[in-house]
């Protein structure tokens, strides 16, 4: 199991490439950032001094979206990324949340994402693709491969990434989830007439390492909001007793009231008192190195190929030391 690094793109963008070297030296494989240019700053910059700044790391969003980006802007940012520091680059690419509703817009169609990830995955990759009726290939690109990996919760979300992404972005590790969500989206793969076992699944969520639970699940409480929005979508789409969607993922939003995008992704967020300790515990990776060893094992043996650890908590270089020193080297 590959293990990454999540970031959010505060100010000074110098520490966000000093956490990815940390991130590097430790044995991380990815370093992604949140893509919400209106709440941080604007990743893709970033993402030239991490590359420059680095030897191996592979860097991306969790995620973009085909609305705030023109899918033909965020391939050649991709491609240009590649042409100039080879092919570390991967993209994570979902309907939209606060990119889009910080700025009063809704999420992206399931339709209109499948065809962003097509143009933006075939223009990176130097192929030929048709957009608003018109034929263009970037004549500059070589040709090479970007991955693109769907972010979903949903039944339809989930089919669609298995049937034309190359992998799927689930941001949660509770394992009754995990297993559910591999099913579904592994299922459609092979309807499509696709090899399960050659795409990604790529599970994020934060990561706390220390004794101290209480504290803990106080400063990632935040998640549980956070993923909140995305159910409150499916429950909306399914309802809240539909048999298509787990309960364990939909009943603990009953007391969500609203959301606070200003405190987005961030520990004390005042809309997030709804998510109970349960959650917390179910969604995170909580506790001492043992326990984290522990999880991420059941994670794996779900077929998991990456986990990605949400560092947005006030223990960030420590828990980065933890998993160089007592996790890595053991997954």
């Amino acid at each position: 199991m590959d293990i990454g690094l999540v970031l959010q793109t505060d100010p000074p963008g110098r520490r966000t490439v000093e956490l990815a070297q940390r991130a590097e030296a430790g044995g991380f494989s990815h370093v992604w950032t949140f893509d919400s240019v209106v709440l941080w700053q604007e990743p893709f910059v970033i993402y030239s001094q991490i590359l420059a700044a680095t030897e191996r790391i592979r860097v991306g969003p969790m995620v973009t979206n085909p609305l705030t980006r023109d899918p033909t802007v965020t391939a050649s940012c991709f491609a240009t990324l590649n042409e100039m520091f080879g092919p570390r680059t991967i993209c994570g690419i979902g309907r939209g949340d606060s990119a889009v509703r910080v700025t009063g817009g809704r999420p992206a169609s399931l339709a209109h994402l499948q065809e962003a990830m097509g143009i933006i995955k075939g223009l990176a990759e130097g192929r030929e693709v048709s957009w608003r009726g018109q034929q263009l290939r970037m004549p500059w690109v070589l040709p090479g491969r970007l991955d693109v990996l769907m972010a979903a919760y949903g039944p339809r979300a989930l089919t669609l990434a298995g049937q034309h992404a190359d992998g799927l972005i689930l941001q949660l590790a509770d394992p009754v989830i995990v297993r559910w969500a591999i099913g579904t989206f592994r299922e459609a793969a092979r309807a499509a007439g696709r090899d399960p076992a050659a795409l990604t699944i790529c599970v994020a969520a934060p990561a706390y390492v220390g004794e101290d639970l209480p504290h803990q699940r106080d400063q990632v409480r935040w998640f549980g909001g956070m993923v909140g929005n995305h159910v409150a979508d499916i429950v909306q789409r399914y309802g809240s007793e539909s048999e298509a969607v787990p309960q364990a993922l939909t009943d603990y939003i009953r007391d969500r009231k609203g959301y606070d995008y200003q405190h987005h992704g961030r520990a004390g967020n005042p809309t997030t008192d709804f998510v109970p300790d349960t959650i917390v515990d179910r969604f995170c990776l909580l506790g001492p190195a043992a326990a984290h060893r522990e999880k991420l094992a059941e994670l794996a043996a779900l077929g998991v190929d990456q986990f990605a650890v949400y560092l947005m908590h006030d223990q960030q270089e420590q828990t980065l030391a933890a998993y160089a020193q007592e996790v890595i080297p053991q997954v």
